[in-house]
């Protein structure tokens, strides 16, 4: 009896958009299930940004019922304006997942990026175009909706890692 697919999610926060990117994995084989983003209004408030970003995700989360979910890390960036308000879009990431029971990974875009182009230095044009090559089905409208599903992907690939499992709690 085969086991039934395992559906991730994969998120790339942002406070403009936050991409979001859903995949299948069933044994090795991996499927393409949808990908999209959602931007708030930028003029909005941000307390406002960060309930539409919320309630984004939620819809999201809720319609594709994902078993699994993976964040993008962060880049440390040397404005700490900025890499306060990306913290709360990221915080919403990591919330919307977790409020699901759904638990969350998460991968530095080095390793994302090596995992999908076999190099940590890859440019975005060289992951959307891998993207395809690993999700022929997958047609993403944005950067944001495609670095998700490199994160989706990327989580496929490592979610059985050892180390993982010890990272997660989960032991040997």
């Amino acid at each position: 009896m085969a086991a039934r697919p395992i559906r991730i999610i994969g998120i790339d926060p942002g406070l403009r958009r936050t991409g979001w990117g859903v995949v299948e994995i069933a044994g090795n084989a991996l499927s393409y299930v949808a990908c999209g983003s959602v931007a708030p209004d930028p003029e909005a408030e941000m307390a406002m940004r960060l309930a539409a970003l919320h309630t984004g995700l939620r819809e999201v989360v809720e319609r594709f019922r994902p078993d699994e979910a993976a964040i993008e890390e962060t880049f440390v960036n040397a404005d700490p304006r900025a890499a306060l308000k990306l913290g709360q879009a990221r915080g919403i990431a990591l919330l919307v997942p977790a409020e699901a029971g759904i638990t969350v990974a998460e991968y530095a875009p080095n390793l994302v990026k090596k995992s999908i182009v076999g190099a940590g230095r890859g440019e975005k044009a060289q992951v959307r175009m891998m993207i395809g090559v690993l999700l022929p089905k997958a047609r993403p409208e944005t950067e944001d909706a495609a670095d998700a599903l490199a994160v989706a992907i990327t989580h496929a690939h490592h979610r059985s890692a050892p180390v993982l499992r010890i990272a997660a709690g989960g032991g040997r």
